[in-house]
């Protein structure tokens, strides 16, 4: 390994450590000129000594990171704490009240600290139009289809489930999630964003519905790229949401999850992919459940035709047919339907690990393995 990297500049050893995180960044040249535009050579190689062998938001403290950097720790600690004041680096108080530091995560910081706070200005047109560049298909593809265990999944919307039901669990709904958490910010969507400052936005849905919980919710406050809200306004955004056709995307887990998306289908990354059938549904994501349709209800009205965001239901024969190849059980379309034809059903008997820690722990032993 050490003979590979010797014929390496500091951004290439860089990209290729960047791709051996749990949610690695797959590298191509467009990853190494990304980095040559944030990071100075000095910075690059602090950036180098920090562990990838960890989950997303696991901070190590300064100390540890000074070992493998010949710089004053007061220095270093500066210099880290600028990084992240950038969004190039996760920062977080750790339990020994030492200041901790971790790589942003593919999907979990990169890109989104570029975009999260929804700034129009050069740099971020520039940054949009680089990791458009890099984010292609095979990208996200190699990002998250690698390993068996998935990073997200889909939560559908309320009224799609019923709640007395005992086949519906606590995880299985929106609100009962955001009534766990303690700490709750909102950002802007970053794909929305990114499609607005290259000029290609196709939908008229709102920006600020990216809802980051505890740890990464304390992040965004204190870096000024996301504000702080109750936990009645989260709830309010997601129901709101829903009521538009968006999709609520979340770590795949049962409990501490870090984020929700709120992803339509004309320019988010996941449920766009999935409407533009370049990636498989099971690949990119992970779906427990899947529309079921009561024909003697259905009136073939079409309005969950047109509701659908990876258009997976059509009309035909003066009936719904929806193509379980590629519906992604999220109920958005259970919403408008007048009949009350809609409802969700099981995929499988599978549900999500425990917590977060506990589903990035297996994807990292997936990777590594």
């Amino acid at each position: 390994m050490e003979s590979e990297e010797k014929g390496l500049d500091v951004y290439q050893r860089l990209a290729k450590h960047l791709s051996a995180l749990g949610m690695g960044y797959p590298e191509k040249d467009e990853l190494i000129e990304i980095l040559r535009e944030n990071f100075s050579t000095e910075e690059a190689q602090i950036a180098l000594a920090i562990p990838t062998r960890v989950i997303p938001f696991q901070p190590v403290g300064v100390s540890d990171i000074a070992r493998r950097v010949r710089m004053a720790p007061k220095e270093l600690e500066r210099k880290l704490a600028l990084l992240a004041d950038r969004g190039l680096l996760f920062s977080k108080r750790m339990a020994d009240g030492e200041m901790g530091y971790a790589l942003q995560q593919f999907g979990y910081g990169f890109p989104q600290t570029f975009l999260w706070n929804g700034a129009d200005t050069p740099f971020s047109r520039k940054m949009a139009q680089m990791i458009v560049k890099y984010s292609k298909k095979e990208e996200i593809r190699k990002a998250y289809g690698d390993t068996p265990t998935k990073a997200m999944r889909y939560v559908p919307a309320a009224q799609s489930l019923d709640p007395d039901s005992n086949a519906v669990f606590p995880f299985e709904m929106m609100e009962e999630l955001i009534k766990k958490v303690n700490v709750i910010a909102v950002a802007h969507c970053p794909c929305r964003v990114t499609a607005d400052l290259i000029g290609r936005r196709k939908c008229s849905h709102e920006l600020e519905v990216c809802l980051k919980y505890d740890d990464l919710a304390e992040y965004l406050i204190d870096k000024k790229i996301g504000r702080e809200i109750s936990r009645q306004e989260a709830i309010e955004i997601t129901r709101r949401c829903e009521e538009k056709g968006l999709v609520h995307l979340v770590d795949n887990a049962r409990e501490g999850i870090r984020h929700t998306c709120n992803c339509c289908g004309c320019c988010c990354w996941s449920v766009g992919s999935i409407k533009r059938r370049t990636i498989p549904r099971d690949v990119l994501m992970a779906t427990y459940f899947i529309r079921e349709t009561d024909q003697e209800k259905c009136s073939a009205c079409g309005v969950c035709v047109d509701i659908c965001p990876v258009k997976a239901v059509r009309l035909e024969n003066d009936a719904c047919v929806v193509d379980t190849d590629w519906c992604i059980g999220c109920g958005v379309c259970a919403l408008p339907c007048p009949a009350g034809a809609v409802k969700l059903i099981r995929k499988s008997d599978a549900i999500p690990p425990k917590d977060f820690n506990e589903l990035h722990e297996m994807i990292l032993r997936e990777r590594i393995g």
